[in-house]
């Protein structure tokens, strides 16, 4: 039997693995023979191992994102992380979940524009209560590493397409998460850059020991991490290792 998720720190023991079991999503329920946007799939993502999930439009690989992270309840089945079930958890412990376990990042980066970088960076930390001088102190140590040094007072619309999507990588890892999910983090960027990116993103998620679940359609992102799963209607149709 799973245990309930709590907004507290889960115990030590606790398996950093995060595990799906047989999940469903019905996005039509009330349509006939309408395929499910997941349709039973399981996986297990280890901690510090990156996977690519790949497929066409529609294959669920999005929702499949969203239901590992507790942005969206599967239908059947259920999400595991730390030994607790994100299924049967309120609403409030999966937005606490999200905001203090899992980091994230979009293609767009969505940061604030009025906000310098250092600031964008440590606004999980703010809203989860940090002081703002610790905060920010964590933020900017972030950015030497992601090839930032000197831009930590830049708003977004003074750094470069690259630049800012990693800062997005800085804001995703601040707060020490134990999965990163990535929605198509390369998606708006060129084929230079979107390496970058990459290295940036999987170094430094490996060294803190996150585990990684990137989103794409390109098979050169997918080519960074440590597994890619293929994904066609609903379902997990093959799985290749690097």
């Amino acid at each position: 039997m799973t245990q309930q998720l709590h907004a507290t720190t889960p115990p030590p023991t606790a398996d950093r693995t995060l595990v799906g079991h047989h999940l469903v999503k019905r996005y039509a329920p009330s349509v006939q023979d309408s395929p499910p946007a997941l349709a039973g799939v399981s996986l297990a993502v280890a901690p510090g191992e990156s996977v690519a999930v790949m497929g066409p439009s529609g294959s669920g690989k999005t929702t499949l994102l969203h239901v590992l992270a507790g942005i969206v309840r599967p239908d059947e089945g259920d999400v595991i992380w730390n030994g607790a079930s994100l299924r049967s958890a309120s609403d409030a412990s999966r937005t606490t979940l999200r905001r203090s376990a899992f980091g994230f990042v979009f293609q767009s980066g969505q940061l604030i524009p009025e906000l310098p970088a250092v600031e964008n960076v440590a606004l999980p930390l703010l809203l989860g209560g940090t002081d703002r001088r610790r905060a920010e102190a964590r933020a900017a140590a972030l950015f030497a590493p992601l090839g930032l040094a000197g831009l930590e007072r830049r708003r977004p619309g003074e750094l470069s397409g690259g630049q800012a999507q990693r800062v997005a990588i800085a804001r995703a890892l601040v707060g020490t998460p134990g999965v990163v999910f990535a929605d198509e983090p390369t998606g708006a960027l060129d084929q230079h850059t979107s390496g970058e990116v990459m290295h940036h993103l999987t170094g430094l998620s490996r060294h803190l020991g996150a585990s990684l679940l990137i989103v794409t359609h390109d098979a050169n992102v997918a080519g960074w991490c440590d597994r890619t799963l293929h994904m066609q209607d609903g379902r997990i149709v093959g799985e290749a290792r690097r």
